[in-house]
């Protein structure tokens, strides 16, 4: 097999050719946005938590969107629908783990899709893990601030609506690439025997 100047190709050449500084570069502007989604994320989660702390009144439900979606502000020491209240030191283990897993499947991501999905599912994972590190009742046992009541049904918050959007994304991505690095082309090595 050959590459696109004639050279041929071992089971160890690489089928993408390109200088390793164009390689350098397309990465660099992958991280660049799986950042921005990530800090933005991060940030809005945050400052919403600000915001709903310093104006809502704790257990009081007022109407946001009709009576569908309500500003109703509580701190919640569980996961979602506030299970494992008593295991927050565990869901902050399991968020870290979380977080460095994010962290470490940074180099499978090739497209500007995934890094956005990627960056959303961080930035609202490192919300919540904000959260459970730094606020109140105490160091690594913090209570998530929830304030988005939907329905009656469950409390999120920013954050939350970050990792079901990035879940949802990573559904319909899959379907078009398997995997993050996957762009549908062919495996980037190549045996003889293919």
């Amino acid at each position: 097999m050959q590459d696109e100047a004639g050279t041929t190709l071992t089971p160890s050449d690489p089928i993408d050719s390109r200088p390793a500084s164009a390689t350098a570069r397309g990465r660099s502007g992958l991280y660049a946005v799986l950042g921005f989604f990530a800090l933005v994320t991060l940030v809005a989660d945050q400052a919403s938590k600000i915001w709903a702390l310093d104006t809502l009144e704790p257990g009081v439900a007022k109407p946001f969107i009709g009576q569908w979606i309500q500003l109703h502000l509580i701190r919640n020491s569980g996961a979602a629908f506030s299970l494992g209240n008593s295991m927050t030191w565990v869901l902050t283990i399991l968020s870290v783990l979380i977080v460095a897993a994010i962290l470490a499947s940074l180099r499978r991501i090739t497209t500007g899709a995934w890094a956005a999905t990627i960056g959303l599912l961080l930035g609202g994972a490192a919300g919540n893990l904000v959260d459970r590190v730094f606020r109140a009742p105490g160091l690594f046992r913090g209570h998530v601030v929830d304030f988005l009541d939907y329905f009656g049904l469950f409390i999120g918050n920013v954050a939350d609506i970050a990792i079901v959007v990035a879940a949802g994304l990573v559904v319909i991505l899959s379907f078009r690439s398997p995997h993050p690095g996957d762009k549908g082309e062919p495996t980037a090595y190549r045996s003889d025997d293919d």
